[in-house]
């Protein structure tokens, strides 16, 4: 059971190793961290940092080697595969630098899509959500184009509306103007910070950049796997 006291996101002992040609390489390296409810935490470090790693633990996507995380009161290691998926479902929103895009559904489709797997919601409701999300982004007139008819940072807008769009407590944004040019980069993140103190979501951010990890509340730095 969460309390609205409790950390969002507790880690405790988080550790990541992976097998290679060498032998065993540690990823991350007993990892604590603690995460308050509609706090702005930015994750830095170098590539190859762990960094990424770190927020694939703590949203469920991947497992790890050792060590516990607790996400929205739920112990992450309790849950098989289908119970980290809907824990995630109507709670998480994620946002890529790949974007993460269905090709072969429009801009629209993309951004419902979330809704109608979670379920509980009348379709013609579904559609009025995603469609005030897209016109709250800029894309009113771009909701039946398909995502390779959209430029970089149009589909990035998109993935922020899909991430938005179940009203998430947590946003996970990885890298997200990692491949749009910079003037587009800084509109997107402005919009996204702008959707998420609207939102009131938790924002955890896995960014190079240290000038947007200053618009954070926290900043985390990760070196060869530790937290310094």
């Amino acid at each position: 059971m969460q309390n609205k006291s409790d950390p969002v996101i507790e880690v405790r002992g988080l550790t990541k190793k992976v097998k290679d040609a060498t032998g065993e390489l540690t990823i991350l390296d007993s990892i604590d961290l603690s995460i308050e409810a509609s706090s702005r935490v930015a994750i830095v470090g170098a590539s190859g940092s762990g960094k990424s790693t770190l927020l694939g633990l703590l949203a469920g996507l991947d497992s790890a080697t050792s060590g516990s995380v607790r996400l929205l009161g739920r112990e992450l290691s309790e849950l098989d595969e289908d119970g980290r998926a809907a824990l995630r479902s109507g709670s998480v929103g994620f946002v890529f630098q790949s974007f993460q895009l269905m090709p072969h559904l429009t801009a629209l489709e993309n951004v419902t899509l979330p809704l109608e797997l979670q379920g509980g919601m009348a379709a013609r409701d579904i559609v009025a959500r995603a469609r005030a999300l897209l016109t709250q982004v800029g894309l009113g007139e771009r909701m039946r184009h398909y995502p390779k008819l959209l430029s970089g940072g149009e589909q990035q807008r998109v993935a922020l509306a899909r991430a938005f769009v179940t009203h998430p407590a947590i946003l996970f944004a990885d890298e997200p103007t990692g491949s749009l040019d910079a003037a587009t980069g800084h509109a997107v993140i402005d919009l996204m910070f702008e959707m998420n103190r609207a939102n009131g979501a938790t924002l955890v951010l896995v960014t190079h950049d240290i000038e947007l990890a200053r618009r954070c509340d926290t900043t985390v730095t990760i070196e060869a796997g530790r937290l310094v």
